[in-house]
């Protein structure tokens, strides 16, 4: 039994973790079509990671501060500097990348786990890492509970709730910030390079069979673990890199979900 293991059992609670952020908050992304804009808060956080390794701390805990200003960089640059939204993606995308290695070149000694945020690493992710996705995924629900008739109203039609007065600016900022703590949750699984594939996938496959929101989220949820859980004892069974084969299986689900969509 390979749950006998405590890393199996410790990425086993990993996957169903990071199935809570991806199913709740990629329910937004795909909603409101801002799969890029994740992608580039994921690539930024990488100047984050840099700063762990320089300062000599958890590459996570720089990365939750790094996230959120860049998730609020792209926000701003977008809505108050008039500048199209994938120029500031892009600025954003390989400034953070480009701080990143900066400060990991500035870091004493040799970065022994790059690799893993990079590209993701489930089976060595420690029980500490675990405490703080939790305390991230209960963040990531308590604000979704206290503004989900906002975040509702903003997703379909921004234009219509800043006429009723709906402060849509700054729940959009604070939307963006939601993605960015779901960016640092889902590191450590599938690394930087993949995140937004585990953002997008197991919510755009919900919303193939449903369109109401709160049972895209659940849908969206129970995928992810199911497809995470699967693409993590494949990856032990075939002794494949744990991050590219769940997302791998989330890939094939995708394209299986669409081709019994049409029919």
């Amino acid at each position: 039994m390979i749950l006998q293991y405590e890393f199996m059992r410790n990425a086993l609670m990993a996957s169903l973790l990071v199935s809570m952020a991806c199913g709740i908050i990629g329910t937004y992304v795909v909603i409101k079509k801002i799969v890029f804009i994740s992608g580039g808060i994921s690539h930024a956080t990488f100047g984050g990671i840099g700063l762990g390794y320089l300062l000599g701390v958890n590459p996570i805990l720089t990365a939750i501060p790094f996230s959120i200003l860049s998730a609020i960089g792209i926000g701003v640059i977008r809505k108050k500097m008039r500048v199209s939204e994938d120029t500031a993606i892009g600025v954003l995308w390989s400034v953070g990348m480009a701080l990143g290695i900066i400060f990991i070149g500035l870091s004493p000694g040799y970065a022994p786990d790059l690799f893993s945020y990079l590209f993701g690493s489930i089976l060595t992710v420690p029980r500490s890492d675990l405490w703080m996705m939790l305390a991230l995924d209960l963040t990531i629900m308590l604000i979704v509970v206290l503004f989900y008739k906002e975040f509702l109203t903003i997703s379909f039609d921004e234009e219509f709730s800043t006429v009723v007065g709906v402060p849509t600016e700054r729940l959009y900022l604070l939307l963006l910030c939601l993605v960015a703590l779901s960016v640092v949750v889902l590191i450590r699984v599938v690394g930087i390079i993949l995140i937004i594939a585990l953002l997008t996938i197991p919510a755009a496959i919900s919303k193939q069979f449903t369109h109401n929101m709160k049972t895209m989220m659940v849908t969206s949820t129970i995928i992810a673990m199911i497809l995470t859980v699967a693409g993590l004892f494949l990856s032990y069974a075939l002794n494949l890199a744990s991050g590219a084969t769940i997302v791998i299986v989330l890939g094939t689900a995708f394209f299986i979900s669409s081709l019994k969509s049409r029919f």
